[in-house]
This record gives C-alpha cells, structure tokens and sequence, in this order.
C-alpha cells in the first residue's frame, strides 16, 4: 500500500448528536479486522488527454470527498448504514505517475487484494481509464465478472498508437487475454455520441446496450441481471447525467439522464449481491459549478453504501 497517500479532509467539530461520514469512516476498525468496504481515489486524467477530452479530472477524488466526509448516515435506515461506514476504511488516492498502463495496473493490484478478501472496492476517478484499472483487479485475482456501464458512451474504441486511453476501457477488457470479462452491459448512450462500428463490436462480443431514451429503472435492473457470472463490476461515468446537473464533467451531457434515476441505480448495485465493485468517473472540477458534478458523486457513492448497508 506504498503506492498511496491521504489527505487531511476539513470536517466539522465531531458532535454523537450529528455524526458525519468522515468521523464514521473505520471507526469500529482494528488493526486485525477485515473492512466490508473500502474507498480509493485513483486522480488520472491523462487517459483523456490521449482521447481529446478536457483535462480536469485528476482534481476529482479530493473534491469528492470533501462532499461525501460531510453528508450524515442515513437517518431512516439508522444502524446498519452507520455499522457499514464504521466498517469501510478510505485507504487514500494511488499515487499516479500519469503513465496511463502503469497507473492502471497500480489500481488492478490493489482492486485484486481487496476481491480476494470479498471486501467491496468503492473507487474515485479520474477518467474513464479508471474502469480498466478496476477491470484489472479481477483479471489479476482472476475472478470472472461482467461490466456494467452507465454512460454516454459505450467506451470501446481502439487503442490510440498502442496506447489506452478514457475511451477505450472495455475494449480493452473484452479483448484482454485473461477472459475474465464474461459480458458488458451499458445504458444511457446518447446516439449522436456512438458509432455504429461500436456497437457492432458490442454485438459481436455478445453485450447488450441501451440508448438514453431507452434507459430507466426497469432496463437498469435488468441489465444488472443479464448475465450468468456471480459478479458484477459496475462503473458509473458522470458524462451520463444532464449537464444541468453534473456540469463539471470531462465531456458534457445536454439530454443526459436524470439525478433520481441516476441515484436510484446507484441504490440498486448496492443492493445486488452479485455487484462486487463500484466506480464513479469523469467528475472535473475544473469546470464545475457551485460543486454540483462533485456532490452528485457524493450522492452517488452515498446511495451505493446506502444498498450495501441492506443486503
């Protein structure tokens, strides 16, 4: 675990009458216990320098904390949802080196020790590139899964001059010679944002996708269960949702997906048994507003542990 640093987090004053997230976090963990859950930030956005994007969302795990440290346990589901943050350690940010492939396998290494403990890995991009590294800890402790995405794009374009890049993840993981990827799932493409040759090579690899229009919470739920492997990695990328809502994004969404859809499905891969990591990407607080794209995120790690703290 050399290979990461932390930062200090203002919070406020510690108060049992309004306890917030980062006093929880690990607090009822000891030196020999195992955590149900953990949080890493992976600050890479040199995958979408290579793709053309708008740089940014190295920024994003800091600024993603600062709003999810603050947010209060759930006050309804009281107990369980305070017992599972007691119980999730953040272990702090990959220190990465802006070598994309290097980078990756830093957070492939890390994804796999926690899998091989069957604790959940609840990650911080960073671009799209973070969902090859989270991919990599499976192929590394060589566990199957299927992918599901929750994006714009369906994020399968070829390498660029050998290189990988925020637009290339789950081409990478299909292809990648392990055969750990069983099957990719992805809802809420946009179709002036995908090109036919992509989902050609989604239907040749078998997947399924959804456009935008298309995407609710029945297909959601359903494409959680389309597939015959026990385990499900699930990577949400925040260019899916109305740039009204997540401005500060690496390539905004102007007909994107709504934040109660969004959240709920969020609240749903918790929930699934079967879902055995989580991510949220492309938050660049370079051109957010007033933190929205950054509290979305927030909110959105936050219903994930919400559906954890239920199974």
């Amino acid at each position: 675990m050399s290979q990461l640093k932390k930062e200090e987090i203002p919070l406020p004053e510690p108060d049992d009458e309004d306890p917030r997230i980062g006093h929880l976090l690990g607090k009822k963990l000891s030196g020999n216990s195992s955590p149900r859950a953990v949080i890493v930030g992976f600050p890479s956005d040199e995958g979408v320098r290579r793709n053309g994007g708008r740089p940014g969302a190295a920024d994003a795990p800091l600024e993603i904390r600062k709003m999810l440290y603050k947010m209060t346990p759930d006050a309804e589901s009281g107990e369980p949802f305070k017992g599972l943050i007691e119980h999730t350690n953040d272990i702090g940010d990959v220190e990465v080196l802006d070598d994309v492939e290097a980078d990756q396998e830093v957070l492939g290494n890390i994804v796999a020790g926690y899998l091989e403990q069957e604790v959940v890995p609840i990650i911080m991009g960073g671009g799209h590139e973070t969902a090859f590294g989270h991919f990599l800890g499976y192929a590394k402790a060589q566990l199957e899964t299927a992918i599901f995405n929750l994006d714009a794009h369906t994020d399968v374009r070829p390498l660029k001059n050998g290189q990988a890049h925020s637009g290339s993840p789950f081409r990478q993981a299909m292809e990648h010679e392990s055969g750990c990827c069983s099957k990719y799932l992805v809802a809420g493409l946009q179709p002036n944002a995908v090109a036919e040759s992509h989902l050609h090579f989604i239907d040749h690899h078998s997947g399924q996708y959804h456009f935008k229009d298309a995407t609710n919470i029945t297909t959601i739920s359903g494409l959680f269960h389309a597939h015959d492997a026990g385990r499900l990695m699930v990577t949400f990328d925040m260019d899916a949702v109305d740039q009204a809502f997540a401005p500060g994004v690496s390539a905004p969404c102007g007909n994107g997906v709504q934040p109660d859809l969004w959240l709920t499905a969020a609240y749903l891969a918790g929930r699934n048994e079967k879902v055995t990591s989580f991510d949220v990407s492309e938050v660049n607080p370079k051109y957010d507003r007033d933190h929205q794209a950054a509290r979305l995120a927030a909110l959105t790690i936050w219903h994930f542990l919400l559906g954890l703290s239920q199974r």
